[in-house]
């Protein structure tokens, strides 16, 4: 039976243990620019033990940009934060992916110079995001109705993602993933209860899954299916999206992109979010659909995670919060370690606190 604490090849890459750092919105990016800095540096370094870390969700575009103080990957300057990121991670002898992110309709105005953000349809919802509030801090606002992308809008989209790739691999990035999950723009695409084009786009699961697979195709041909992944979240309520076909949508896009070669497929399960646990005929169908390795995320512990494991359903386990509580999660794990708790309150925004300040074990 595989153990979390062995090796796992990836597509390119052979990671050292099988437990991986979850992409995590922590919104510590220096503004203006929105670039990654020595503090997110020091961040990923003392997470560097994890066989992947995964990068917090990083916009492709100022269009893809829906929280304050967000990282992008569109500018040199950006580029070269993400570099010291990289390398500094590299030298502490870890490995890291680019999570590459459009937040489609999850976004305020006053991120886009009054415009409205977008979506695949211009349809009301209910879900609000972070802004800058007068005291710096962050301040949850409602997100107005966005506008539908045109259909000649939409290659530009797939191109801004293909740019984010090629930005990605000069960034030193050992891989990249898509984000394709949680209500974001191509949740929002492929979603029947936020799609509502008739073009090409829109209809049919197949037509609501092509820009997806549109950029799937753009970001390999950018770079190669094996250095590319995809997050999925197939069931539950994210960002005001519920997909009432989700559970065939997620099978669906899993065939497609296991005919891909892809280095894994990312499914996050709804039980993180408050929604019910995935019961294993899903797993065991999904797993039937996508061939190649899948990485499980969600609520995630030591017991589910080798249940899963050991059970054939995952090949790896992303976990979130508990990493950032425990830089050095996967000795606390291995070594059956007390964990440090989370402290919430510290999660987004701000500076070292609740960040870069928890202890490794036995730390004086």
């Amino acid at each position: 039976m595989p153990s979390l604490f062995e090796p796992l090849d990836l597509g390119a890459v052979r990671i050292d243990n099988r437990v991986l750092m979850a992409p995590l919105t922590r919104m510590r990016a220096t503004v203006p620019g929105d670039v990654p800095n020595e503090l997110m540096r020091d961040y990923y370094v003392q997470r560097a033990g994890a066989g992947l870390l995964i990068s917090e969700g990083t916009q492709i575009s100022p269009e893809g940009k829906g929280y304050m103080d967000t990282p992008g990957i569109h500018s040199a300057e950006q580029v070269a934060g993400w570099r010291e990121v990289t390398d500094a991670v590299h030298e502490a002898g870890g490995l890291i992916a680019a999570q590459l992110w459009h937040v489609g309709r999850v976004s305020h105005e006053s991120f886009h110079d009054g415009g409205l953000p977008v979506s695949a349809s211009a349809l009301p919802y209910r879900n609000r995001t972070s802004v800058r509030g007068e005291d710096g801090r962050p301040v949850r606002v409602a997100c107005p109705t966005p506008r539908a992308l045109e259909l000649h809008e939409i290659p530009r989209v797939v191109d801004d993602y293909r740019r984010a790739t090629e930005n990605a691999r000069a960034a030193g990035f050992d891989l990249v993933e898509i984000h394709g999950a949680h209500g974001y723009l191509l949740h929002q695409f492929l979603a029947a209860d936020s799609n509502q084009r008739t073009d090409e786009y829109g209809g049919p699961l197949a037509a609501r899954a092509r820009l997806m697979l549109e950029v799937t195709d753009a970001v390999v041909d950018a770079w190669s299916a094996d250095r590319v992944a995809v997050r999925i979240s197939p069931i539950g309520s994210f960002n005001g999206t519920e997909d009432p076909e989700g559970a065939d949508a997620g099978l669906f896009v899993a065939g497609e992109l296991g005919r891909r070669g892809l280095a894994f497929l990312h499914l996050s399960e709804p039980d993180w979010a408050g929604g019910p646990e995935l019961d294993d005929d899903y797993r065991r169908a999904l797993r039937e659909a996508h061939p190649g390795p899948i990485v499980g995320a969600g609520s995630y512990d030591l017991a589910k995670a080798e249940r899963l494991l050991g059970a054939g359903l995952v090949d790896a386990a992303a976990f979130g919060r508990s990493f950032i509580a425990n830089p050095d999660l996967p000795r606390r794990l291995s070594e059956g370690l007390p964990l440090n708790p989370p402290r919430p309150e510290s999660f987004y925004g701000g500076g070292a606190e609740g960040y870069t300040d928890y202890p490794v074990h036995g730390a004086a």
